[in-house]
């Protein structure tokens, strides 16, 4: 009766290394199947941060308006030109949508014979607010006789909302001022040449709110407004909007790959839950073993 006890408990050990073993394969083919559910869910949020195509230098502008109102618009990527004279008040506009990191770059070439001089490149939004550069050179001085002078202004990640009391970038378009400041009056006058370009990172999901505005801050957006809810044949004049906008059109604000990374989790969480309990179940009552026991 012994022998038949110990012989019946080695033929039940094979069965559970068995069942273990099919737990195992189980387990790895539902991580698997998680992985291969991640990297589909990632892809297209790696393909949408990627850099879209700059646009051709043949068609920057190379000329710069003189105040607000008469900005130059350029796109992101553009590298724009423009002659003028110490003393000028130089002006660009870009427009720039939530997520978006700008940087304003600016080269000024001087001529061969100056005094010392301080350039500076400011930088403000929609409503006319001058934004903060997050870092950069915004203000350097060029030493006499200096062939050129470089400035740089990297902005804070443009938000879709924030409180009116803040002073937070939102989309919309941005204005570049380039000017110097402290100039002697034997240098007024004098012929430059300056190039601004705009760049930006896309920052994504890290930057995302919970809000959006109703309309990005550009030029004329809201008497445009007022002109659309009037009649059809009203003549009233409405004013013209800013023609620049992002390639894909401005965000609506509600989207970011946040929610990819969410569904993400989601998934491995739902496949951990269910590996963990196919390792832990067990293979059930063993057998042998007498109903009471």
């Amino acid at each position: 009766m012994r022998t038949t006890r110990v012989l019946s408990s080695f033929r039940v050990l094979p069965g559970v290394r068995a069942g273990g073993v099919g737990r195992t394969g189980r387990v790895v083919r539902a991580v698997g199947v998680g992985l291969l559910v991640l990297g589909a869910a990632a892809s297209p949020a790696v393909a949408d941060s990627s850099p879209s195509a700059s646009p051709s230098d043949d068609e920057a502008p190379t000329s710069a308006g003189t105040s607000f109102r008469t900005a130059t618009e350029v796109d992101q990527g553009q590298r724009a030109t423009a002659s003028a004279s110490m003393g000028d008040y130089l002006y660009w506009s870009f427009p720039a949508d939530a997520g978006q990191r700008p940087t304003v770059k600016a080269t000024v070439k001087l001529p061969d014979a100056h005094a010392s001089a301080t350039w500076q490149v400011d930088v403000y939004d929609g409503l006319r607010r001058r934004q903060a550069c997050q870092y950069g050179a915004q203000t350097r001085t060029a030493a006499q006789d200096a062939a050129s002078v470089e400035l740089s202004c990297t902005l804070r990640t443009v938000r879709a909302w924030s409180e009116p009391w803040a002073d937070d970038p939102l989309p919309g378009t941005y204005y570049v001022r380039l000017t110097t400041v402290g100039l002697k009056a034997a240098d007024l006058g004098l012929p430059v040449s300056a190039e601004v370009q705009i760049d930006s990172k896309d920052i994504g999901g890290a930057a995302a709110v919970d809000g959006s505005l109703a309309e990005p801050l550009v030029p004329g957006v809201a008497v445009a407004a007022k002109g659309d809810d009037s009649d059809e044949d009203s003549e009233t004049s409405v004013a013209v909007l800013s023609s620049i906008e992002p390639d894909d059109g401005w965000a609506s604000g509600w989207w970011s790959d946040r929610w990819v990374w969410t569904g993400v989790g989601g998934v491995l969480a739902a496949l951990a839950g269910v590996g963990g309990y196919t390792l832990t179940r067990g293979a059930g009552r063993p057998r042998g073993v007498p109903p009471g026991a």
